[in-house]
């Protein structure tokens, strides 16, 4: 649940970094359920969540991970990235450009992931900025691993929101859009993908995720 404290640090860092926030508020409970729905309950996973913020969607993912799962929380906004260590400190939280997703799993000894969960302001980013992100999502997707994200219903038409929408579908099989999640401020919908038409050779073989490698 938002706090205020949250929209006033949420509110904070629109003003600093306006090109990084696309929001006017933190997710809502409905959206932040949605979106954590790709997160498996079936085995111990580990799950990257991109653009953290203020931890609305963190804290439904954390709701269904299994014990010694792993959760990591990419933020490029320092102060937010702070203060969701200080109130989540199980969280692994790492301040980088969602872009560098590949480059902060392998320092971590992270070849593959179980879900990734993205908060980002995709109508925001350069066509080459989004696809960038999302070839990088694309290659550390696990076989059966799935990638959830969201629009707001508002920004649909415009260019940003069209070439996310072009992007997913020539990234990923399968981009099945949701029903309007009203009960959000604005009101959005989520994006759930499914198995990467193509990979990069970056990564060596990964150990299964039911045996996580850092246990």
């Amino acid at each position: 649940m938002t706090t205020p404290s949250d929209l006033l640090a949420f509110l904070d860092a629109a003003a600093r970094q306006p090109r990084s926030v696309g929001a006017i508020a933190p997710s809502g409970p409905a959206l932040c359920r949605r979106l954590a729905q790709i997160v498996p309950r079936t085995h111990v996973s580990t799950v990257v969540e991109l653009g953290a913020g203020t931890g609305s969607v963190s804290d439904a993912i954390g709701r269904r991970l299994l014990p010694g799962s792993r959760h990591l929380a990419v933020e490029i906004d320092e102060r937010l990235a702070d203060r969701l260590r200080a109130r989540r400190p199980d969280l692994d939280v790492v301040v980088a450009d969602a872009a560098d997703l590949r480059a902060i799993l392998r320092e971590r000894g992270v070849h593959r992931v179980d879900a990734v969960v993205s908060g980002l302001p995709w109508s925001l980013f350069p066509a080459a900025v989004q696809q960038r992100i999302l070839t990088a999502v694309a290659d550390v997707l696990a076989p059966g691993a799935g990638f959830a994200t969201f629009a707001y219903l508002h920004a649909l038409p415009l260019a940003g929101a069209r070439g996310l929408r072009r992007l997913l579908d020539d990234t990923f099989d399968e981009v099945v859009a949701s029903a309007s999640v009203w009960r959000n401020l604005p009101p959005a919908l989520t994006y759930t993908c499914r198995r990467p038409t193509a990979r990069s050779t970056w990564a060596t073989p990964c150990v299964p995720t039911a045996y996580p490698a850092w246990l």
